[in-house]
């Protein structure tokens, strides 16, 4: 039998391991989804059409990738539960992810099309990995450090996709050709993530499967009728149904913003050093932030910390219409580090300290159908009011609605009373 210090040891590597996976895919979050591919494909492989067009366009095919993953999420996170696949499964849709952003590096001048379609296919696998690396939370982390345990993986995130922006930023700016630069760093990307995947492969266990297939029963019927008594059952926790609403609706701003800020900010005129020098501000600041919020949720509760998250937000979004220099937006940048990890951190341990410890895997399903909804209507909202009127400031200041009612809805969650429920149901187990 291990001592307790093996133990403690061996806990802290599997955390660590699970934490240093937010290191792998964030090199993916930043330079596809946040900085680099946003900026070339406005100017690059969607230079033929007109800058609010290629805006529009890449909010359309964000709007695609989210649909997929938030269709294909809980009834993927069902079967992670029924057949105990989340570690594999994350694996193989990271591997998805890391094989297509390959593809990217073949995309030049006017290539708009192929860079959405590479785009699509490789988010979607990065999204789907997410939502059962998501899931492994509450396996890998003690309930009393489940706040900290996420913080600390959003801290190395910022961590991680800062570096590798750096290094792809030097890059950009060292070499002549800039268009060869900005395709290598795509390949930088998958190199990345494949090599910092590798301590989650190594020190992060299978959790069991809740429960198993008859002989002769279908496993996707099983699935789904798995899906279908949760979604029946979702009654029973009703704090946790409450969240998830309160969640979709904020976490749609958030996501807004991190996928239309660079290239908002290439519309309104702002040179490539502005618009990746500010998300690289944004990734430092969040370094420190994210593990403040770790430590303040402790003080004040997690659902105090959102609030907090959110007012921010909201000041930001409202910001964002009067951006005329270069020193404003990096303002803005400054002010979205600061919240940008505290909130996403703390929605996910809050929502993971509210669900039954069997569920995991089906759980985080529904609360990537929730993010990925979200960021289905955020963007798409976004691409609409910009083609409307023709003015992508208009664009910015809509997402304020979605923080204020996010707001609003939260305030109906009972935390204690859906903690709870979910421990009634696993003392049941």
């Amino acid at each position: 039998m291990a001592s307790p210090k093996e133990n403690e040891k061996t806990y802290s590597k599997s955390v660590n391991s699970w934490a240093l996976y937010h290191w792998a895919e964030n090199g993916y979050s930043t330079t596809i989804v946040s900085a680099i591919l946003p900026v070339y494909y406005s100017h690059v492989a969607a230079s033929n059409l007109g800058s609010n067009t290629a805006t529009a366009y890449w909010g359309y095919t964000t709007t695609i990738t989210v649909i997929l993953a938030a269709i294909l999420a809980p009834m993927l996170g069902t079967l992670a539960n029924l057949l105990g696949l989340r570690k594999r499964l994350l694996l193989t849709f990271a591997a998805i992810g890391i094989f297509t952003t390959v593809f990217l590096y073949f995309v030049k001048t006017g290539d708009w099309a192929m860079a959405s379609l590479i785009f699509i296919i490789s988010n979607t696998g990065f999204a789907l990995a997410d939502v059962m690396h998501d899931s492994l939370l509450p396996h890998v982390a003690k309930s009393k450090d489940i706040d900290r345990v996420s913080t600390r993986g959003f801290g190395f995130g910022y961590l991680g996709g800062g570096i590798l922006l750096a290094i792809n930023i030097a890059m950009i700016q060292l070499m002549t050709d800039k268009g060869l630069a900005a395709r290598l760093s795509f390949l930088t990307v998958s190199v990345w993530w494949a090599v910092f995947t590798i301590p989650l492969i190594l020190n992060v266990k299978e959790p069991k499967a809740a429960s198993s297939v008859s002989p002769g029963d279908s496993t996707i019927l099983a699935g789904y009728g798995l899906l279908k008594n949760t979604f029946e059952n979702m009654k029973r926790y009703r704090q946790l149904l409450l969240f998830l609403i309160a969640f979709l609706v904020y976490n749609d701003g958030i996501g807004t913003i991190i996928r239309m800020a660079t290239i908002y900010g290439a519309d309104l005129g702002l040179g490539m050093s502005t618009l990746i020098g500010a998300l690289l501000l944004t990734l430092i600041v969040g370094i420190p932030f994210s593990f403040f919020f770790g430590w303040l949720a402790k003080q004040i509760g997690a659902k105090n910390c959102i609030y907090i998250c959110l007012f921010v937000y909201t000041l930001i979004s409202i910001g964002g219409y009067f951006i005329n220099r270069p020193i404003d937006f990096w303002i803005l940048a400054f002010m979205v580090g600061t919240v940008q990890g505290g909130a996403q951190a703390l929605s996910r341990s809050l929502y993971g300290s509210m669900i039954p410890i069997a569920k995991t895997a089906e759980f985080f399903g529904f609360y990537g159908m929730s993010s990925r909804i979200g960021g289905f209507m955020g963007p798409l909202v976004f691409a609409l009011v910009a083609q409307i009127t023709g003015n992508t400031r208009f664009s910015i200041v809509a997402i304020v609605v979605f923080f204020i009612a996010g707001m609003i809805l939260l305030t109906r969650v009972n935390v204690d009373e859906g903690v709870r429920t979910a421990r009634e149901e696993d003392s049941h187990v």
